[in-house]
C-alpha cells in the first residue's frame, strides 16, 4: 500500500509538470503576440524638444524641429503654429522663413522653425519667453500632439536669458612676432556684469612651447569702455603673480581689445615677460 500510494503521488507530479510545460508555452505565445504588435495610430505631429534655453548673445540661427511620428509620406507635410510670451519680435527675436507655418517635406521626418536672437543687451539680466504652440496640420490623416486632448509634443517652451555687454563667442585673433594667431569660438561669461570670464586667452602662446590648454582669463568693466586684467594667478602657469594687463571695449562693433603681459618660463628656467595685444570680435 505504501508503495502504490508513492506511484500514486509520482503520477500526480508528472501531470502536474506538464500542465505546467503546456501552460508556459500558452505565456510565452502571448508574450510573443504582444511583441509582434506594432503602434497602429493615430499618427500625429509633435515638438521634438518641450523646452530649449539660449542666451541672446547665441549667434546662430536656432532650430525648432518638429517631427512626424508616422509613417514618412510622400507628400509634404504643412503645420500651423502660433506664438505668444514676453519676448519681442524684431527686439529680442526674429522668425526666418514664413511665420507660422512649417513644413516638413516630403520623404522626410522632420522640418524647423528657425529663430535667429537679437542681441540687445544692456547689463540687465532678465529673461523673455517664448510659446510655440502647434495648431492645424495637413493632410488630414495627421493630427497635432497625442493623447485624447492632443496634448503631448503641442506646445513647446523657448527660454532667452538676458546676458551682459561683454558676453557672448568670439573669435580671438593675435600677434606674436611676425606672425598672426586665430582662435574661434571663445566664450565671455558674467554672473553679475562686472567681472567676467575668457574661455581661452591661449592665442598663439604654443609658439613659445607653453604647455596650458586653453586657460581662463579673469577681467572687469571699469564701466567706461576700459577693462582691467587683475594681477592673477593660474595654476597652469606655475606662478604666483603671472598675467596682467588692461584693455578696452569698443561699443560701436563690441570689440574687445586686450593688452597682456604674462612670465614666461624658459627652458633654462630663466622668466622672461612677454607682452602682447589680443583682440575678440563677437562671431
Amino acid at each position: 500500500m505504501k508503495l502504490f500510494a508513492n506511484t500514486k503521488h509520482i503520477r500526480f507530479g508528472w501531470g502536474g509538470l506538464l500542465m505546467a510545460v503546456v501552460l508556459g508555452w500558452a505565456a510565452i505565445g502571448c508574450e510573443e503576440q504582444d511583441l509582434d504588435r506594432t503602434f497602429a495610430g493615430p499618427y500625429f505631429v509633435r515638438f521634438t524638444d518641450t523646452t530649449l534655453t539660449f542666451r541672446e548673445s547665441y549667434n546662430q540661427i536656432v532650430p525648432i524641429r518638429v517631427h512626424n511620428v508616422g509613417p514618412v509620406l510622400t507628400e509634404a507635410i504643412r503645420i500651423n503654429y502660433t506664438i505668444s510670451g514676453t519676448a519681442r519680435e524684431g527686439r529680442d527675436y526674429a522668425i526666418q522663413g514664413e511665420k507660422g507655418v512649417v513644413v516638413i517635406p516630403a520623404n522626410k521626418s522632420f522640418g524647423q522653425i528657425n529663430i535667429r536672437l537679437i542681441n540687445n543687451a544692456n547689463n540687465i539680466l532678465e529673461s523673455q519667453s517664448l510659446t510655440f504652440t502647434l495648431t492645424g496640420v495637413s493632410p488630414a490623416s495627421l493630427q497635432v500632439g497625442l493623447a485624447p486632448s492632443g496634448a503631448l509634443g503641442r506646445s513647446m517652451r523657448f527660454t532667452i536669458n538676458d546676458d551682459c555687454l561683454f558676453g557672448g563667442t568670439y573669435t580671438g585673433t593675435s600677434r606674436i612676432g611676425n606672425q598672426n594667431f586665430t582662435y574661434q569660438n571663445i566664450d565671455i561669461s558674467s554672473t553679475d556684469c562686472k567681472q567676467y570670464i575668457l574661455s581661452n586667452w591661449n592665442i598663439g602662446i604654443p609658439f613659445f612651447n607653453f604647455d596650458a590648454i586653453k586657460p581662463t582669463l579673469r577681467f572687469v568693466d571699469n564701466g567706461d569702455n576700459t577693462i582691467t586684467v587683475p594681477a592673477q594667478t593660474n595654476a597652469e602657469l606655475g606662478s604666483t603673480d603671472t598675467l596682467r594687463g588692461n584693455g578696452a571695449w569698443n561699443p560701436r562693433d563690441r570689440r574687445i581689445t586686450l593688452n597682456l603681459q604674462f612670465k614666461l618660463r624658459l627652458t633654462n628656467n630663466r622668466d622672461t615677460t612677454l607682452s602682447y595685444t589680443q583682440t575678440y570680435t563677437p562671431q
